[in-house]
């Protein structure tokens, strides 16, 4: 199967981990040889109650014996989607009441930036530095990283970007901007929080000009900082906001969420101003409810604050310096990017999985499962420190 892999199958680098899975169940991924490796990344942030979770597997069975695709987008009325925006717009703030659900989180940023100009009649966008919103063309154009979009130019104009948490540059934002996109925790850059209640100035300005505030929570929400949404930490409340992979439970999403007024526009004038085939499918969307359902009805999101400081007490190494993040979405920040790949392939043949960021190569991350155990915490960082043991040594 793997020589399969490699010649069949599109690579995204030179060196996959090529792992061959046999199957995966709570805070585990099992191979074909039968070792089980403790899944500290699920599936980057995406695996929100682990693998397998028996919450979704039976929402899903129950879905696809009753019906799967049957119209595009917002044609037919489907229990499913239904139940899972009503549930979505009654955890998020007024105005935010209603969703268009889309097939992944690089499409919703799209479609939320689409929103922006059609509402604003404006084109101007203004992301930050080194952000990632996704690799389709529109997401692209909002990345703040040359380095993987100059191969693909020229790409969407009138984007223009700032520094994250530096409130000198938000005077770049003007009455000719239509949105500002930005995370609301930077992902690829390393884990980033807003600081000095950064957000709160941003859409302060964002309402002095008439501009959107897009937030994209595909990575910090649906639990993942102890908030369902992870601007809920920062008092702030977006014009947009972006959800995506832990909402699925392992199933691909994505969704933005704007005021009914603002979501309208894309009815009409154009008509069909935003569309997808199998967006709201009803199997992603019982996966999703499911989800939704066993986040918000437990414990998961208070424990996980709990769980951060567990992480924190044990990672603790004179190759560690810094565990950056907040929740179960941290980062160890190591000396170098060459002792980032060396841990992560160490512990990999030791059985546990760690994985890099995008743009900060220092940083080894650490989004597991929300469900994970305090006894899997404690042994996946006992294999890291004793890992760097060996590397210092």
């Amino acid at each position: 199967m793997k020589k399969d892999f490699f010649t069949y199958q599109a690579q995204t680098t030179p060196f996959p981990l090529a792992m061959e899975v046999s199957h995966a169940s709570g805070s585990y991924i099992y191979d074909t040889k039968g070792k089980a490796h403790l899944d500290f990344v699920a599936g980057v942030s995406a695996c929100s109650l682990g693998h397998c979770h028996p919450n979704v597997v039976n929402a899903i069975k129950k879905q696809v014996d009753q019906y799967l695709h049957v119209m595009v987008y917002g044609e037919y009325i489907q229990q499913p989607a239904v139940e899972l925006t009503k549930l979505i717009a009654k955890h998020l703030p007024n105005p935010l009441n209603k969703t268009y659900l889309t097939n992944s989180g690089t499409e919703a940023i799209e479609g939320s930036l689409k929103l922006a100009r059609r509402v604003t009649g404006r084109s101007q966008i203004i992301a930050a530095n080194n952000a990632y919103h996704g690799n389709t063309m529109g997401s692209l154009s909002v990345m703040g990283y040359e380095e993987r979009k100059q191969a693909f130019r020229p790409l969407i104009p009138d984007i223009h970007f700032i520094e994250f948490n530096n409130e000198a540059e938000l005077e770049k934002i003007t009455t000719k901007t239509a949105g500002v996109i930005l995370e609301t925790i930077q992902g690829g850059a390393g884990f980033i929080q807003p600081i000095k209640g950064y957000l709160t100035k941003v859409k302060k300005r964002c309402e002095e000009v008439g501009a959107l505030l897009i937030l994209d929570e595909i990575q910090p929400g649906i639990g993942r900082t102890g908030k369902l949404f992870g601007f809920e930490n920062y008092n702030v409340i977006p014009d947009i906001v972006v959800t995506g992979k832990g909402l699925g439970g392992g199933l691909p999403v994505g969704a933005f969420s704007a005021s009914e007024k603002h979501m309208d526009l894309l009815m009409d004038n154009p008509m069909l101003g935003h569309i997808t085939t199998f967006g709201g499918n009803p199997v992603i969307a019982a996966s999703c409810l499911a989800t939704l359902k066993t986040v918000i009805s437990s414990d998961i999101m208070s424990n996980t604050l709990i769980k951060e400081q567990l992480f924190r007490s044990f990672l603790k190494h004179p190759l560690i310096k810094e565990v950056r993040g907040i929740g179960l979405m941290l980062i160890v920040l190591l000396p170098s990017p060459e002792l980032a790949v060396e841990l992560v392939m160490r512990c990999k043949e030791k059985g546990l999985i760690l994985f890099f960021l995008l743009f900060e190569k220092r940083a080894i991350r650490i989004t597991p499962p929300l469900t994970i155990s305090d006894d899997e915490i404690k042994k996946g960082c006992e294999i890291i420190i004793k890992t760097l043991n060996e590397i210092h040594t």
